[in-house]
């Protein structure tokens, strides 16, 4: 069994990302409705918060709901809405007492009023914490984000307020949903799916990435602890030989 204080003798990742699988399948093991799957996920959710919070993990950011989710059954979907809107209403004062600051990207306009609303409200009443950042991405979908700050860009190039010569990789990560956080360290994939699914495409270019057969449901703070300890056996190289990379830590 991997301990907290095992995970904390070394460098934790900055920012974990995770991409919550395995819902739908753990509720038809038990002959459930799959909202139910849902819902222990959203407890799986708190749980490795938690776990985050207490390892010192800055950022988590999670996939919530895809674009290509929309196409879900209605019943699924309103379902879904249903539980982003009770999981804010139930979790935003936990969320302040622990410091935690909530962020939601994602192609918003899309979720019907209460949902948007009460993701917004949520942002504003945490928005001053800082002992971490939990990200949803709810109907979010990677190409579009690349597509859309690519638009920006465009627009402000025929507008003449930036020249295309100007554009480069840290200035086109500006115009990302993500320009409030650092690029993952590590990717966790649950429910032994190995893709990526249209998320955070340009932001992992050199993120780590963990699967892990466990449906997200059954996902705790020691599956978390695992993942981590995995992480920090890697030795991250960043286009390095091993040897300049230990020349550089000497």
């Amino acid at each position: 069994m991997i301990s907290l204080e095992d995970i904390k003798s070394n460098p934790v990742p900055n920012h974990i990302a995770i991409i919550m699988d395995g819902n739908g399948r753990w509720a038809k093991q038990r002959q459930q409705q799959r909202i139910d799957g849902h819902i222990q996920g959203a407890s799986a959710l708190k749980n490795t918060l938690e776990g985050c919070l207490a390892a010192g993990v800055k950022y988590l950011t999670v996939y919530a709901f895809s674009l290509e989710n929309w196409n879900r059954s209605p019943l699924e979907v309103e379902g879904l809405m249903d539980l982003f809107v009770r999981y804010c209403h139930t979790e935003v004062d936990n969320l302040n007492k622990n410091n935690i600051r909530f962020r939601a990207i994602g192609k918003l306009d899309m979720l019907n009023d209460e949902c948007y609303q009460t993701l917004r409200i949520t942002e504003q009443k945490t928005e001053q914490n800082s002992a971490l950042t939990l990200t949803i991405a709810i109907s979010y979908g990677s190409r579009w984000e690349i597509v859309n700050a690519a638009q920006q860009l465009a627009k402000e190039v025929e507008a003449h307020q930036i020249k295309s010569e100007q554009i480069d990789e840290r200035l086109f990560t500006n115009y990302l949903m993500t320009d409030f956080m650092p690029d993952p360290d590590l990717l966790i994939r649950t429910s032994g799916e190995y893709r990526i699914s249209n998320y955070l495409l340009w932001q992992i270019a050199y993120t780590e990435l963990y699967f892990t057969d466990v449906l997200w449901p059954d996902f705790t703070k020691e599956e978390l602890y695992k993942a981590i300890a995995d992480f920090q056996r890697r030795e991250r190289r960043f286009g390095k030989t091993s040897e300049q990379i230990k020349d550089t830590a000497k």
